[in-house]
């Protein structure tokens, strides 16, 4: 209600529902610049960083299947698929003691194939996304930078061409070694953009060139050390013009069905029970984080006097990776999957 005094206009003093209404739009106004200042804190970074991982292992199994295709030529192992109508070409390095066969399924076409769960889920989502999905395997335990970088050119450029691919966007990832390795590549040959996962890159060494593509770094901030020097090498890179952006990954609590919902053919009752034994022997905290990396656990020869391992050591290294992966310091991710190919399409005019 309102009255009028010298010919202004004032409010009378609130009322009842009046003030029940103000104290109520008040809340409303609180919550809702909380949730934006939320959203601007957080845009951008991995799904890892607000929780679990919601991608189960079979999430694409009713749309999109493991068909690779395999050579062995210069010495190295070449494994591929090309979906129909792709847009663009995807050449994944590993890191070190890795190969080309982590990241595919074991099939029929690819009897030796291991399908690790980061590694698969990558080519996955790619395939998924229409991109033609290239491995090579690196000719020792970690990639080199002489004659096997002459090497990897020479099949990328002779697989692209046998395909008749040669019109698409060319885009490149590699992890820990394979992201030295790309981003040395990318120095030489003309890729859309590129990933650096979990790797600073080699620019102190052979410098940033004009003309240098996007480069988009995934990486763990609890690694410190490597964290500053992503940070200068972003400034250098901003410094000679290139695009480029960072996404940080963070660790993230297991649960009991956590490595069942990651791995292909890991039961819910093997998971549940390897989940106990971490409890028990306190490798996780009250909350489920892993107290150190996995590499630094003792987790195998807890099983294996359990009796836990016998049956199912072909998922070592599988189990391995996704504790690591759950500490988050320094491991192959998948959980930025969408991320990075919404980089690579972002630059692919």
């Amino acid at each position: 209600m309102w009255r009028r005094v010298s010919n202004r206009q004032i409010k009378q003093p609130f009322h009842g529902s009046q003030r029940s209404r103000a104290t109520i739009l008040a809340l409303l106004v609180i919550v809702f610049v909380v949730t934006t200042l939320v959203f601007v804190i957080n845009r951008g970074k991995p799904s890892s960083s607000f929780g679990l991982p919601k991608l189960k292992w079979n999430s694409f199994q009713t749309s999109i299947q493991f068909r690779p295709s395999l050579e062995f030529m210069n010495g190295t192992d070449v494994i591929w698929q090309i979906p129909d109508l792709p847009k663009a070409v995807l050449f994944l390095a590993h890191g070190c003691n890795g190969r080309a066969a982590n990241f595919w399924d074991r099939s029929p076409s690819c009897p030796n194939c291991v399908g690790l769960p980061e590694e698969r889920l990558i080519v996955l989502h790619a395939l998924d996304r229409k991109f033609a999905v290239l491995t090579i395997s690196s000719a020792g335990r970690c990639w080199s930078f002489g004659k096997e970088k002459e090497t990897v050119k020479w099949v990328i450029k002779w697989w692209v061409e046998k395909n008749k691919l040669e019109k698409l966007p060319l885009t490149a990832m590699g992890a820990s070694s394979g992201g030295y390795f790309v981003s040395a590549l990318a120095a030489e040959m003309k890729f859309s953009s590129i990933v650096l996962m979990i790797a600073e890159g080699v620019f102190e060494q052979m410098g940033i060139p004009e003309g240098y593509p996007p480069t988009l770094f995934v990486h763990m901030p609890k690694d410190h050390l490597r964290m500053r020097s992503i940070e200068m090498n972003i400034q250098a890179l901003r410094h000679k013009g290139v695009d480029v952006r960072e996404i940080r990954c963070m660790k993230f609590p297991l649960t009991p069905n956590f490595l069942s919902d990651r791995i292909p053919g890991l039961d819910q009752n093997f998971s549940a029970n390897l989940f106990s034994l971490l409890r028990e022997k306190d490798f996780i905290d009250g909350n489920g984080y892993m107290r150190k990396d996995g590499r630094q656990t003792p987790w195998k020869e807890a099983m294996k006097e359990r009796g836990l391992l016998s049956e199912r050591y072909e998922w070592d290294a599988h189990v391995q990776e996704e504790l690591n992966l759950a500490f988050g310091y320094h491991e192959m991710t998948s959980l930025q999957s969408d991320d990075m190919l919404d980089w690579f399409e972002s630059h692919m005019s």
